[in-house]
């Protein structure tokens, strides 16, 4: 499954990062959720938020472990800059780990794998975690931003939304890095926009905008827009406009 160049995935967080936070409710709810996974009784010694971006995640997992040394790892300094918690902060790359096998005990990574080659980021997570440690992910499925493709699939040509993999397949390409106890879930979180230029925006303002090959390279006229902005309204709930968060989480030991 293709990923956009590591440079634009770079470029889209280091733009997003002055407002990732104000459009982010859903990501805040995914990191509780997963948090709600870990193992009970499970005290880290070092624990890594890989994928980390503006350090939500970190005060969540701080609170639950106080004394755990705790390694924040974004490939954006941008997002590295606006962590407001103490922690050791470090620049890189989730599928080149800058970091020494066997030498964390928690990974943890919300929202951020559905960017990598899965099978090279669990490679590079079952090496750095020791054997009594714990692996804890969120990702997305393949039903993630279903509305976004409904609504331009007669307007272009384009490819609008990046591809995920299956709750299947997440489980079996973490088993294949050589875990186990692996257990996947799947569950929908929806998020409600007011009009389609709002939801475009607040897509925009988290950096998933960036989808790699078949996406469009020259502005959005009026008329596509007009056009998918009558699709999506066919999809309008009492609550607004709805965009879908397919969330899968992934728990396993090494």
């Amino acid at each position: 499954m293709h990923r956009p160049p590591k440079a634009r995935i770079r470029q889209s967080f280091e733009r997003a990062a002055p407002t990732y936070d104000s459009a982010a409710e859903i990501q805040r709810l995914i990191c509780s959720q997963l948090g709600a996974a870990l193992a009970p009784g499970f005290t880290p010694a070092r624990l890594l938020d890989a994928g980390c971006g503006t350090g939500y995640a970190l005060g969540l997992l701080q609170s639950r472990f106080p004394d755990a040394h705790t390694v924040a790892l974004d490939f954006s300094p941008a997002m590295l800059r606006q962590i407001a918690t103490p922690c050791c902060r470090l620049v890189g790359d989730l599928e080149h780990l800058p970091l020494a096998s066997h030498s964390v005990d928690l990974y943890w990574s919300s929202l951020a794998l559905q960017w990598c080659e899965l099978p090279k980021a669990l490679a590079e997570a079952r090496r750095v975690l020791r054997s009594s440690g714990q692996l804890a992910i969120a990702s997305l499925g393949p039903r993630t931003f279903h509305e976004l493709r409904h609504a331009f699939a007669e307007v272009d040509a384009h490819q609008h939304t990046l591809g995920f993999h299956t709750p299947e397949e997440i489980g079996q390409f973490a088993q294949a890095a050589g875990f186990v106890a692996v257990d996947v879930k799947n569950s929908l979180k929806i998020a409600h926009y007011a009009d389609f230029k709002s939801l475009l925006k607040a897509v925009k303002a988290i950096g998933a905008n960036q989808i790699g090959d078949g996406r469009r390279t020259s502005l959005m006229s009026r008329n596509v827009f007009t056009r998918a902005e009558a699709a999506f309204e066919t999809l309008r709930t009492p609550a607004g406009l709805p965009l879908t968060y397919d969330v899968v989480t992934l728990t396993a030991q090494p």
